[in-house]
């Protein structure tokens, strides 16, 4: 049995990994108050980013579906694997060898292999180095020459990573086998598939292009057919679906066009790999493409967090928006061929959410030419005029429809209105269905109360949900949870903890929202966030008694058992370790949204007139020691601190006189009066102390 890995390399691995960074590998994060970023939530649904990263503590949470930890809990929630594939996962990232308890002294694991995850990984992009090495082979002729004829040079095929299946029976096989993988790990990659005589490769005598995530990952491959005698008919393959691999959950050129669909806040989706390659050879570097199937709403998800904007707090933005120095405004563009299929995935795009549709645009090209052919034809800037002059993607449903009558005549109008009432109804959006049958009534040249009816009995029959795009949504709205399916959904841990909220949030028996509630939190937060700014002494005349709130009282116990204040010179990410393993599971959530929970302090990044932030530099902030208070945060620490000691002193002589109003005159109730006069001196001196002798 392989052992642990060794503590103190979870720590080295703990420091190199830089959470800003894989993070925003797939999250676009945006500055939210002092060290913290915002984003939507890559483990539910949200239209609203919920998500708070905190890199300078190397912790994150969303306020949405309750999830958050630390750098290895984000890496087993979004790769879906476990803590030690977690670190082993990083440690492969950031090039840091790992030992094991009960191993020997040999570095790597003891049976020679990385995770599974890794291997499948590894497997990938060495199949990658296979493909691209057989591109200028003699029998990838036809390959090399189809390339050609789509004006791709070996340049371009290069960057691209075009590649080359041989014909053979197991090639690919034969050569992951000498790099030393097992046949199950072929097969688990998708690369192979078992027949009667042993394994043989599942991509033969086709051009290949990798297909990679955000961060430059070999997930899989697309491959086109080539030969006649190909006993696959399907024109394109896909890597059928693995751990790896997720069809819904890819898209072609992400890795590409991820930095400038942030930027500019734009995407262009084609329908193959050659469009994509086109586009962007066309200086539509935004463009990418679905593998093997239609686009759809993990695909939309994914669009969307890359491309959202929060500008304005809590306030949800829709539609497309003016971007920065940019021509174009935000959009999703289709590039739809014109025809029957292209129209019928027009219309699939209708079952997308409001907010998503309320910035998608459709480009088709004359003749119904795909990117690749126009760009052949007319070259460059007719790719660039094609996305350039895109049409709202209601807009160009409607008008198709339209487009088909003949207006001239009273029957020719009926039938567009009748065709064109369908179409409007779907629109759920209740704030655009209105607007756009107002705009296709007086196209048509119809009342438009009758076009409103009939737009209301199609609505009836469809049974169309109603919602509003552009009303306000609730900051930390609880939304659906990413569930397969087909599976229990409270297997998912979003999911669950979705319920446990919804659970604590309509619960009538513990509502808190007071003077002391609040000053307790403020000063756990601001422990967590920045414990250097606590006043040692201070600190010390604690005790459990100066905290109410059931869970803070517990919360100090934790803090008590990581063993207080941390030096000066404990790490960032070894603080936030060390709090969350004695607070344990019960605690966790607490200390996470404590840590990311946003304070009235000024910083670099609130928004009122600062300076951006400082941008994130390579190795995790984490890993440096806690950083040094600022005044404000020193005044602040000290205002709440003082309020709790203020309160413990408030306690105490209560209590005291109270006891005192029960004793008989004598020694005693003489002492206990001393003790009550000593209690209000320290009371006003502590006040003194912060605030100044004009208190107390």
């Amino acid at each position: 049995m392989v052992g642990m890995i060794k503590k103190e390399d979870v720590e080295k691995v703990r420091a190199a990994a830089d959470l800003y960074d894989i993070v925003s590998a797939t999250v676009t994060l945006k500055p939210s108050g002092t060290g913290t970023y915002v984003g939507l939530c890559p483990f539910h649904d949200e239209k609203t980013g919920s998500f708070n990263v905190r890199p300078s503590l190397g912790v994150w949470h969303c306020f949405g579906c309750g999830l958050g930890g630390d750098v290895f809990k984000y890496v087993e929630q979004s790769e879906n694997i476990d803590f030690r594939e977690a670190v082993e996962l990083l440690a492969d990232k950031y090039h840091i060898e790992l030992h094991y308890e009960n191993s020997g002294n040999g570095a790597g694991r003891p049976d020679g292999t990385g995770s599974k995850r890794t291997r499948l990984l590894e497997a990938c992009e060495e199949a990658q180095r296979f493909f691209v090495s057989q591109i200028l082979t003699q029998e990838a002729l036809p390959a090399r020459k189809l390339l050609g004829g789509r004006n791709f040079s070996q340049a371009d095929c290069e960057r691209f990573g075009c590649g080359y299946a041989p014909q053979g029976w197991d090639n690919l096989v034969r050569h992951l086998a000498s790099k030393g993988f097992t046949q199950q790990e072929i097969l688990d990659a998708g690369l192979a598939r078992q027949g009667q005589r042993g394994i043989y490769d599942y991509f033969r005598g086709r051009v290949t292009w990798p297909i990679r995530d955000s961060t430059g990952r070999t997930l899989g491959f697309g491959a086109r057919k080539l030969y006649e005698d190909d006993q696959i008919a399907a024109k394109y393959i896909n890597t059928p679906d693995t751990q790896l691999y997720r069809k819904t959950q890819v898209l072609y050129g992400i890795d590409l066009a991820k930095s400038a669909i942030v930027k500019k806040r734009q995407v262009v989706i084609v329908e193959g790999y050659t469009d994509v390659m086109a586009m962007h050879l066309a200086g539509i570097d935004t463009a990418i493409a679905t593998c093997g199937t239609a686009f759809g709403a993990e695909h939309a998800k994914i669009v969307r967090r890359l491309i959202a904007d929060d500008s304005l707090g809590a306030v949800q933005l829709v539609g497309p928006l003016k971007v920065k120095d940019q021509p174009l405004s935000s959009r999703i563009v289709f590039t739809f061929d014109g025809d029957a299929a292209g129209q019928k995935a027009a219309l699939h795009a209708f079952g997308l959410d409001s907010a998503f549709l309320s910035q998608t645009f459709v480009a088709v090209a004359e003749n119904n030419l795909d990117p690749c052919d126009l760009r052949i034809e007319r070259g460059n800037e007719a790719v660039r005029s094609l996305i350039a002059h895109a049409k709202p993607l209601y807009d160009f449903v409607i008008d198709t429809a339209i487009a088909r009558f003949d207006l001239t005549y009273t029957p020719g109008q009926v039938g567009a209105m009748k065709a064109v009432a369908p179409l409007v109804a779907q629109i759920r959006d209740r704030s655009l269905w209105d607007a756009y049958a107002r705009k296709a009534a007086g196209r048509i040249g119809v009342d438009l109360e009758v076009m409103r009816r009939e737009v209301m009995s199609a609505r009836r029959q469809l049974h169309v949900r109603d919602e509003d795009a552009y009303a306000a949504k609730r900051r930390f709205q609880n939304e659906s949870p990413r569930v397969e399916p087909g599976t229990n959904p409270y297997d998912n841990p979003a999911a669950r903890k979705a319920l446990e909220r919804q659970d604590a949030k309509e619960q009538a028996y513990f509502k808190i929202d007071d003077a002391v509630f609040i000053a307790e939190q403020q000063f756990m937060a601001t422990l967590i966030q920045v414990p250097r700014a606590i006043d040692r002494t201070m600190f010390s005349q604690l005790t459990l008694d100066h905290f109410m709130s059931p869970v803070f009282r517990t919360l100090f116990q934790a803090i008590a058992a990581a063993g207080g204040l941390p030096n000066d010179d404990t790490p960032q990410g070894l603080w936030m370790h060390n709090l969350t393993k004695a607070g344990g599971p019960m605690l966790n959530q607490v200390i996470n949204e404590l840590a990311v929970m946003p304070l009235p302090l000024p910083g670099d990044d609130t928004g009122n007139g600062a300076q951006p932030p400082q941008p994130i530099v390579p190795g995790n902030a984490a890993a440096v020691q806690l950083r040094p208070a600022t005044k404000e945060e020193q005044r602040y620490a000290s205002e709440l601190l003082t309020r709790l000691l203020d309160m413990g002193f408030m306690r105490q002589i209560g209590l005291a006189k109270r006891r005192m109003a029960q004793l008989p005159d004598g020694e005693e109730k003489i002492a206990l009066l001393g003790q009550i006069t000593r209690m209000e001196t320290a009371r006003k001196d502590l006040q003194a102390q912060v605030y100044g002798n004009t208190i107390g």
